[in-house]
């Protein structure tokens, strides 16, 4: 085992907080059930706010952040988890407070860990990340709802995005009509590699669907990653008993809404959190992904980069102007 490592380390002077690649000892992070030597880390919003210093993610620094990491364990003193198996890790503390995918190994409780699926690649699982799985699960819980294709349309917000892009192209590839929220200069990628059937403006959206306290019943269900009107406007558009999934709030973590839309439609409203679900459930859905969910151009939707390429990336994210997924290649 390596004596030293590289990571991406987070580190606070006088409140201004600095993200460099450095060397970290190894003895510094054993101190849980399995140690993982890190292949891929996905990029997300939530790793852009711990970089820049968020305490609402991150509480002490120095940090590493990174929720996501697929690798290969070095070793494990828990039962059923063992030297060489392939793994990934999403969600609970890892990135947050415990130091994650952005360095090289990570050491994590064995409860956090989910063996890789057959069907899925180290790298595949990092270009779903985090964001895969709550797209994942937001599309499972749309159809248990009782979504059926036959039922119409169904309208996905943030569709550049991580869960965005994932979600749009899980549902065109099962064959739902998926229109996105966002603007035309993305509709090459939203339409032709995402799959989506067409591309409605923000502004549109919310000039058509938010103006009222219900509003024409245009979608059969939804998938929000922004919050705010975009969110408001989604409920008050969709048909009789129609579902629509909530897992964001860059937009606004505020709705305004009446209750029109659930007692005369029976509509439902979901909460998604893909952080502190059973790893059962988690491994469920990634069974999925790994299989009949997994898009046919996943590849296309993302871009690899290395460590020392991640400042800029995470500043892309803290922006708002990233488009599909980024993955951290340990190697590169």
């Amino acid at each position: 085992m390596a004596q030293q490592f590289k990571a991406l380390m987070v580190r606070e002077k006088n409140g201004i907080f600095n993200a460099k690649v450095e060397q970290v000892l190894m003895g510094d992070i054993l101190k849980d059930e399995v140690v993982i030597k890190v292949a891929y880390s996905s990029v997300n919003y939530k790793d852009a706010l711990s970089a820049s210093g968020n305490k609402g993610v991150t509480r002490t620094f120095p940090h590493i952040p990174g929720i996501d990491a697929a690798g290969e364990v070095i070793s494990s003193t828990s039962e059923g988890i063992s030297a060489g198996d392939n793994v990934i890790v999403t969600g609970y503390d890892l990135g947050m407070n415990t130091w994650g995918g952005f360095g090289e190994y990570v050491s994590v409780p064995a409860s956090w860990v989910i063996k890789l699926p057959e069907g899925l690649s180290l790298f595949e699982a990092m270009c779903f990340g985090t964001a895969g799985l709550t797209a994942g699960l937001s599309v499972y819980n749309l159809i248990h709802s009782g979504l059926e294709k036959e039922n119409g349309k169904i309208v996905v917000s943030g569709a550049t995005g991580g869960v965005g892009s994932i979600s749009t192209a899980i549902l065109s590839k099962l064959g739902y009509e998926v229109v996105a929220i966002s603007e035309k200069k993305e509709e090459d990628f939203i339409v032709h590699t995402l799959g989506a059937e067409s591309i409605i403006s923000r502004e549109k959206f919310i000039d058509t669907y938010d103006q009222k306290a219900i509003s024409k019943a245009d979608y059969s269900g939804g998938i929000d990653t922004v919050g705010g009107s975009i969110l408001s406007g989604i409920i008050k558009s969709l048909k009789y008993s129609g579902a629509v999934t909530t897992c964001g709030n860059v937009a606004s973590a505020e709705i305004l809404t009446s209750i029109f839309p659930f007692i005369l439609r029976g509509i439902k409203l979901i909460g998604i959190d893909s952080v502190e679900q059973p790893v059962e459930y988690k491994s469920k859905i990634w069974n999925l992904l790994a299989k009949e969910w997994k898009p046919t151009h996943l590849k296309d939707i993302v871009k690899e980069i290395s460590m020392e390429q991640l400042p800029d990336v995470l500043k892309t994210l803290l922006e708002g102007k990233a488009k599909g997924r980024y993955v951290l290649n340990h190697s590169l």
